[in-house]
Parts: structure tokens; sequence; C-alpha cells
């Protein structure tokens, strides 16, 4: 840790003050004392207020990533057990932790940080500079924390290979931390067996944060003939052919994708029910309208459309298209599952974007249930960005 202070101008930091995790960079008065880029920093408001301990990154806008609050905290291994033995005492008491998200960066308190446990297996994503530093740490606690519950992690992988590393002035990189493994690893979510590819899947393998919006649409499944889109590796799908839909359709633009959903179907003795086809949504669901096609469940998982403000309008051209397509397959008195996984596309605009959607196609829109991410990706409030699933269940009705 250096000893350098970063001073704010007056009347920046309402962000921080209010709980928020970052100082940006045009929040900076002036910096005294010397330091690297990724060193711990005091912060100390205009008038002098200590305001607590973070990482520096000149090359980063978020200029500090704050991770106490307490000036007078050791930022040191002791500090980072406690941080990670938190993390794990959370999800111990909030969700089946066989597989789960263990560290969610600013909403754990450590920010830029991922770690997804998948069985017996660790998948990592370091996205800051000053946390790249404790990553070592924060393995060797989590192995050794685990352990004392019973858990023995038998590999480690690192996924950190997204582009906003750059923007703090670090390359990418992806590959096994310590001895290397089989990167398919088996898990168990919701009694469905999945084969998690943690090498080549998508972000770190695979999306754990909708386990308990899958759970929530088995109860409309039974009998059901159900469309679902965007399917990655067979998710919805799965859990819909699980709960005892008569026929599923999964579609995804992916053909790594589909043949994973595959795999994963014939894992679990599914694919007499289930159906992938490799397709681009936008272009199927008309097709399907055209054919006079019916669903009784239609559910929609599409990634993100926008992961900017400045695209928000293009995004939400996407979100009203596929929706409104959606509700034409969906029968009469049928469910629309409805989800955006976008931070920018924020619960006002996707709740009014998906309600034009209806009223262009005359449907009526009954809300079973509105949710969120599942809880080991925790909702920090005055973190924003920790905020950023929207999942809506309705019941779709024609206009009579």
């Amino acid at each position: 840790m250096s000893s350098a202070v970063v001073i704010l101008k007056k009347g920046a930091g309402r962000s921080l003050k209010a709980g928020g995790p970052w100082i940006y960079d045009n929040e900076v008065e002036s910096v005294m004392g010397s330091f690297s880029d990724g060193d711990v920093v005091l912060v100390h408001d205009f008038d002098g207020y200590p305001l607590g301990k973070g990482f520096i990154n000149r090359r980063s806008r978020l200029v500090v990533r704050m991770l106490t609050r307490r000036e007078d905290t050791e930022i040191d291994e002791v500090f980072i057990r406690m941080r990670v033995r938190n993390a794990w005492e959370y999800r111990k008491n909030v969700i089946d932790t066989a597989s789960c998200r263990i560290l969610f960066g600013e909403a754990d308190f450590l920010p830029g940080i991922v770690v997804d446990k998948f069985s017996d297996i660790l998948v990592v994503q370091s996205l800051a500079l000053g946390i790249d530093r404790f990553k070592g740490l924060i393995i060797k606690c989590l192995r050794e924390i685990l352990e004392e519950d019973g858990i023995r992690i038998r590999g480690v992988y690192e996924r950190s290979d997204a582009k906003v590393r750059e923007q703090e002035g670090m390359e990418r990189f992806k590959g096994f931390i310590g001895d290397p493994f089989d990167t398919k690893v088996e898990i168990v979510e919701n009694d469905v067996r999945y084969l998690v590819d943690v090498k080549d899947g998508q972000k770190t393998g695979f999306f754990l944060d909708q386990k308990e919006n899958r759970k929530a649409i088995w109860k409309l499944c039974p009998g059901a003939r159900v469309l679902d889109c965007f399917t990655h590796t067979g998710s919805f799908a799965l859990n819909a052919a699980m709960a005892g839909a008569r026929q599923v359709i999964g579609v995804d633009a992916s053909q790594l994708g589909i043949d994973q959903a595959r795999e994963n179907a014939a894992l679990n003795g599914l694919e007499d029910r289930v159906e992938f086809r490799c397709a681009d949504v936008f272009e199927l669901l008309p097709e399907l309208e055209a054919q006079g096609e019916q669903f009784d469940v239609v559910i929609l998982d599409p990634p993100a459309f926008t992961k900017s403000r400045n695209s928000v309008k293009n995004a939400v051209r996407g979100y009203r298209e596929i929706n409104l397509r959606a509700m034409k397959l969906v029968r009469d008195g049928g469910f629309l599952a409805t989800c955006s996984c976008s931070h920018f596309m924020d619960y006002e605009l996707f709740t009014q974007t998906i309600g034009q959607a209806a009223r262009n196609v005359h449907r009526r829109l009954r809300q079973v249930e509105y949710r969120t991410q599942a809880p080991d990706h925790p909702i920090l409030w005055g973190a924003e960005d920790s905020s950023y699933l929207k999942f809506y269940i309705f019941q779709v009705c024609e206009e009579k």
C-alpha cells in the first residue's frame, strides 16, 4: 500500500457518499504522495474528511475502486480473508451452493473480481488492476475456507478475457491457475444436469444468475408446448422439459451453444421432448407466426442488447420487436417469460417497452411475477451496476 491520498473536488463524490463503490476520474482534485497504478490509497473529501481506502488506476475512468470506508483498516491477508469468508457465509444462507457465484465484485466489497463455483471447480474473472494483485490470495483464501466445510476444490480456471480489462491497461487472459483439468464440468441445478464448458463457454461458462428464474417456470410447463428463445446451452428448455412439458423447442444463433444444448438434453434423457434449432430468433419468430404456430409458454432470455447508454435506443427497438413477436405466438391465456440482462435497460424502460409491445399487438398482460437475479448475485444498494437482471412472467390475453 502507498501513502498517497486522493482528494476529491468540492461537491464531488455524491455517488460514493450514497453507498457507491467508485470514484470517477473527473471527481479528483489532486493526489498527494507517490503511488503506482494498482496501489491502495487513502481517499479524503475536499475538506480532509476521510472516506476510506481503495485501489487507484489512472488509466481507468473509475480511478478509485473502494475497498473499505474506514481509513484505519489494513488491506492485508486478514482483511481479504474476512471479505471472502463473509461472501461464502452469505451464500450458505441464501442459495444452493453446489454451483453458485461466490464473489460478485463490488456487491461483495471486493471490486473488480468475480468467482463462480461449478461443483468442485472455481472460475475466476479479474477485471481491475488493483484486485488482480490480490487474485492469488483470494483464491488461496477461498480454497481454505471451502475446505473447512468439506469442499475440496479440484481446479481453478481464469476467464479474464473480457474487453473491459483493456480499459484498465491490462491484457486479456484465460488459462489454468495451477494444475490443468478437464474443462467440461458436470453440474446439477434444479435437478437438471449440465456440462459446463469453463474454457470456451460464454462469460465464465454458464449463467448462474437465472437459477431461480428457471425454477419459476416449472409451474407453467406441465403438459405445455414451449418455445425457448436464445436458449444458449438449453437451460430454460431443459427446465421446461423436466417440469413436464410435452414438447420444447429451443432456439439459438450459436451452433456451439446448440451442440452443447443437445449434449445436455442427452445427459438428462430428454431428447424425445426437446428439439434444438440453430437460427436467428429475429428471423425465426415471424416465420413461426406465418406458419400459424402457437405455444403455451414462450421464453425470451436474450443477451444484453446494449452495453452502453449510447445504444439504448437500438436496444429498445430490439426488445420491443422480440416481445411483440413472442406475444403473437402465445396462445390466448398462455404465458410469456421475458427478461433483460442489460444494466442500461433499466426496470422502468424495460417495463415501458414490454407495455408498448403489448399495445402494438393488442394483447393484455396479466403479471404473474417480477423477479431479478439469483441472490448469489446480490444487489448492493448504492452500486447501481449490481442490479441488472429483470425477469417478468405474464399471462398473455387477447383483447375481446
